[in-house]
């Protein structure tokens, strides 16, 4: 289609890949965006064809990475896109283009959980529920980067190997990345206890979360993964002064849970990383972080899970999948 002019503030992109991620429906309806049709695809990796007269960032030919505005109009699968220059990053020379489009969004969830919501440092011991997820891969790269002791679940024995073999990026002998792999696809093992028995007893100061299960097993809903642990189990298992990060939004705690909470003296956070395009006061922050995050790419501290690029022709069959969260690793479609 015949784009608009270039604005002062926006850059032309030619798009070389766009990352696919569930569209959160209820949060646009929340928020009065929610259209009859919603563009998909906001994680876009490609070259600058031109700028418009006040872009001080870019200028063409730049290689760019970044993530277009919750109420962007336009889908980033497309050939062509404007983007406010204030979305973007650029991207390293080393770095490909599905894998900057394809880690830009479990980097900055990974960065807005560990540094934001608290702060990993070195000797802290973090717990990544369903580790071998894209998110969990990035969460647990950049804990252990910062010196952290990494517990992580395993939703079935092949994530289980993935899991044990991650090693940090460099030369000779290197430990795994994660200390402890717990599988807990049979339903046999006590996620509690096997955190306290890897701390001492002392618990888990950071605590990730893949969602929580509320209820008993006969009261919870059907689409929710047995495989998740109870809240009770997080609540027993975090440390004094710990911190639980959850992904659960409608996050339901009795009085007794938040009386244990506070006599642990623990916080939670909930994380939702479109606060940053939500609120424009933290710009400045966020492009930092999308910058240490290519970084960090080109670098080989994140090595994120990418299923092989896919071509355009197979977009749409891919999105449903990630829109029932059923894509074990990230979808990228390459142009």
């Amino acid at each position: 289609e015949n784009l608009p002019a270039t604005r002062d503030h926006e850059v032309k992109v030619q798009v070389r890949a766009c990352a696919l991620s569930r569209v959160d429906t209820k949060l646009l309806s929340e928020i009065k965006l929610k259209k009859e049709l919603v563009p998909v695809g906001r994680e876009i990796s490609g070259v600058v064809l031109e700028v418009g007269s006040k872009v001080t960032f870019f200028q063409p030919d730049d290689a760019v990475v970044g993530i277009l505005p919750l109420d962007s109009e336009e889908s980033g699968v497309c050939e062509v896109i404007l983007v406010h220059e204030h979305y973007l990053v650029h991207k390293p020379e080393k770095v490909c283009w599905a894998e900057a489009a394809g880690t830009v969004r479990d980097g900055l969830r990974a960065y807005t959980a560990l540094h934001y919501l608290c702060q990993v440092c070195p000797g802290s011991s973090v717990l990544v529920l369903d580790g071998a997820s894209p998110f969990g891969t990035i969460a647990i790269q950049l804990a252990r980067h910062r010196g952290a002791k990494v517990i992580s679940t395993a939703h079935s024995l092949e994530d289980k190997q993935y899991l044990e073999r991650l090693r940090p990026a460099g030369e000779g002998v290197r430990q795994p990345l994660v200390a402890r792999v717990i599988d807990v696809s049979h339903g046999k093992i006590d996620v509690a206890e096997s955190c306290l028995e890897e701390t001492g007893g002392l618990g888990v100061d950071i605590v990730l979360d893949a969602g929580v299960r509320l209820y008993s097993a006969e009261d919870e809903p059907a689409s929710k993964s047995q495989l998740l642990p109870h809240k009770h189990d997080i609540i027993t298992l975090l440390g004094v002064g710990g911190h639980w990060i959850t992904t659960e939004k409608d996050l339901q705690l009795d009085p007794p849970d938040s009386h244990s909470l506070f006599l642990k003296g623990a916080t939670v956070s909930f994380l939702n990383e479109e606060i940053w395009n939500l609120s424009n006061v933290q710009q400045g922050k966020y492009l930092a972080i999308l910058e240490d995050i290519m970084e960090k790419l080109s670098n080989s501290i994140f090595r994120p899970q990418l299923d092989e690029p896919i071509p355009l022709y197979e977009a749409k069959v891919s999105m449903e999948i990630v829109q029932k969260n059923q894509a074990r690793r990230r979808q990228v479609i390459q142009f």
